[in-house]
């Protein structure tokens, strides 16, 4: 049975767009004809750029029979999270503060994936200013769940996450501080990746916390998730820590044979977490998996690990009360009761508290440093402690101990991807991490696909 167009990978809908097969009007019309059908209930656009994204299609519709094809994601329909400067179209960072706000340039990700050819079919809701949480007196609705409307799609990249699960776009961009990409990946089904901190610029993102920033690509399939972080990817001077190296073809390690890897798994920590019962069952069944492609599977114990979850925690805290000082000075009232709750938290952190969760932030960078270079060649973890809670859950609690597996690297800085792992008994989805040294996004990409080329669950989509 053929797919819709909405639910045509990336990768899928590039290749046809570019044998004259599939027009970019077609697609963009298709993926505005799901939002208008699903985001009443879904809630996972701020704003819409229906008009601008169709000229944008005919534009690019043009240029390709013209033979001035730009490469896989020529005439993509795609969409940015809200943290992230659009020039000409408001940028809210889901907050009341920011509510008309419209800045007059482009995030560097937002131009490179311009300049890629990919369309942006608008602004994705997130967590207010990505350090918020859901509640009665936010400014926006919060993004719901595409596979149950009663439960949260994850964290501050919510509304990124639930549009590329629900076939709205075909790839969104999210920003992860703590989690924030790879937790509603989780939470939605769909892969989500934290590159190696200073990969990818954050020039014109709105700033959480700058020492662990960073923004990563939300796709719905490994390969289309290369395809993104490919022209996401490589040095800016505008950002002082944008790294510069070259970046690798990340296409190349698809598919590669996973004969001969070595896997950490870190036993003990993950036997110390809160885990569901059908988490435990599907991670069992992953290194079965993972075991079967020629992997070898070694128990590793990494000292310090109880520790990253609060140190990163605090150093999110500090910097984001530090940077939104003034805002919750002066406009208290235009800041979300869980924001404002939060930031007073982080006010209180004092500087020898930062201090020390820098220094312990130092020693988690270090061990995991030796323990890839001891022959490791990734973490494997699950990628969330149960499938996601329900909206109600999230907002009594909302400073709930959540994303605590990704927090890690988070604190590292270490590339990370998470990717579906099945399915709980309700239909939610489960996750997979997966992490690597410094700027090994190659061998998380090999890794990946190889194991979602095993998985019985591709092509399952929310409806």
């Amino acid at each position: 049975m053929s797919l819709p167009l909405h639910y045509l990978s990336l990768q899928q809908a590039g290749a046809q767009i570019a044998r004259g097969e599939l027009s970019p009007v077609a697609l963009v019309q298709s993926c505005l004809a799901r939002i208008a059908r699903l985001d009443v209930s879904l809630h996972a656009f701020i704003t819409l750029t229906a008009d601008s994204a169709l000229r944008e299609a005919y534009q690019a519709e043009s240029e390709i029979r013209a033979g001035r094809y730009l490469g896989p994601l020529h005439g993509i329909p795609i969409c940015h999270k809200d943290m992230l400067l659009t020039a000409g179209v408001r940028t809210t960072a889901h907050s009341k503060l920011l509510e008309n706000w419209i800045p007059d340039r482009d995030a560097s990700v937002v131009t490179r994936l311009k300049q890629a050819g990919a369309i942006s079919l608008g602004k994705a809701a997130c967590h207010e200013f990505a350090f918020g949480s859901p509640g009665t007196d936010e400014a926006f609705p919060a993004a719901r769940n595409p596979w149950n409307l009663d439960h949260m799609p994850g964290s501050s990249s919510s509304g990124s996450g639930a549009a590329v699960a629900a076939g709205m776009v075909m790839a969104a961009t999210g920003t992860d501080t703590g989690g924030s990409v790879r937790h509603p990946a989780a939470a939605c089904g769909i892969v989500g990746m934290k590159p190696t901190y200073g990969r990818v610029s954050l020039h014109g993102v709105i700033p959480l916390a700058p020492s662990m920033d960073h923004v990563g690509p939300m796709t719905r399939t490994v390969v289309d998730n290369a395809l993104l972080l490919q022209a996401m990817a490589g040095h800016d001077a505008q950002d002082s820590h944008c790294a510069k190296r070259e970046v690798p073809d990340y296409l190349e390690y698809v598919g590669l044979s996973m004969r001969g890897l070595r896997l950490g798994v870190p036993r003990r920590y993950i036997d110390g977490q809160p885990h569901a019962p059908e988490v435990l069952s599907a991670f069992s069944e992953a290194q079965r998996v993972l075991r079967s492609l020629g992997a070898t599977l070694v128990d590793i114990d990494p000292p310090g690990l109880e520790l990253a979850f609060d140190a990163g925690s605090r150093l999110i805290a500090y910097e984001a009360s530090r940077y939104h000082e003034a805002n919750l000075r002066d406009f208290p009232d235009k800041l979300g009761a869980p924001l404002r709750q939060r930031l007073a938290l982080g006010a209180q952190c004092t500087q020898a508290q930062y201090q020390a969760a820098l220094a312990q932030a130092t020693m988690l960078r270090e061990t995991y440093a030796k323990l890839f270079a001891s022959g490791i060649d990734a973490v494997i973890s699950p990628g969330r402690e149960a499938p996601a809670e329900t909206m109600a859950q999230l907002v009594s609690n909302p400073l709930g101990k959540r994303s605590v597996a990704n927090r890690i690297y988070s604190v590292t800085g270490n590339p990370a991807i998470t990717l579906p792992m099945g399915f709980s008994r309700e239909g939610l989805p489960l996750a997979l991490q997966i992490a690597a040294a410094d700027f090994c996004e190659p061998r998380l990409y090999q890794i990946a696909s190889a194991y979602e080329a095993s998985a019985p669950w591709v092509g399952r989509h929310p409806d």
